[in-house]
């Protein structure tokens, strides 16, 4: 609180004149100080402190009973390799015959770009596994499995991980990658001069 202090040191002299008071202001800075903690105080305790951001992964049971493994069929699936460079390579079923390779369409590559990378290639694999579940009346989700090489990134991980819950995949797993599916990026590359070509 502001006071003013008006106590003037007059004295009566041989002069009975007009003096002019002396006026001194003193601030009282205990309110403010009080008023400031008090905000500290509040703002220390209804303040939400940020949270780390993390990814909820489901991991499979692990068990050798065939009963309880999940079966993938081949025309439902959708093999998506992560390779160096942002690059994206993938072909469809599960490649478990060795000669589908043959095939010049069998297996093609990609980015992560908006248009034309891998976000549409999930999306038709998902709308044509939709329509053949809607045709056959059978519970058929599209299965995405993901395999990263050696020279893969941990953003590339996250980024097809992110994919996943942008077009609504349920059903997506993360696999080794195998010998065959090396040599099947290094053919790849080494056709396209490195770069690993474009779909």
């Amino acid at each position: 609180m502001a006071e003013m202090d008006t106590s003037s040191s007059g004295g009566k002299g041989k002069h009975q004149g007009t003096k002019s008071k002396k006026q001194s202001t003193r601030v009282d800075m205990t309110p403010m100080v009080d008023l400031g903690f008090l905000l500290i105080t509040f703002f220390m305790l209804t303040t939400t402190m940020s949270k780390p951001k993390t990814m909820d992964l489901i991991m499979p049971k692990d068990t050798k009973d065939e009963k309880e493994q999940n079966k993938v069929k081949e025309s439902t699936a959708l093999t998506i390799l992560l390779g160096k460079k942002d690059r994206v390579y993938y072909y469809e079923g599960l490649a478990q015959d060795p000669n589908a390779s043959a095939n010049p369409d069998f297996f093609k590559a990609t980015t992560f770009a908006n248009k034309g990378g891998i976000r549409d290639v999930i999306i038709k694999k998902r709308d044509e596994v939709a329509k053949a579940r809607n045709a056959k009346g059978e519970p058929e989700d599209v299965v995405v499995i993901i395999k990263a090489d050696d020279d893969a990134t941990y953003k590339d991980f996250v980024d097809i991980l992110d994919e996943m819950a942008i077009n609504r995949i349920q059903r997506y797993a993360t696999v080794d990658i195998s010998d065959q599916d090396k040599t099947w990026i290094r053919q790849t590359e080494a056709a396209n001069g490195g770069g690993g070509g474009s779909k």
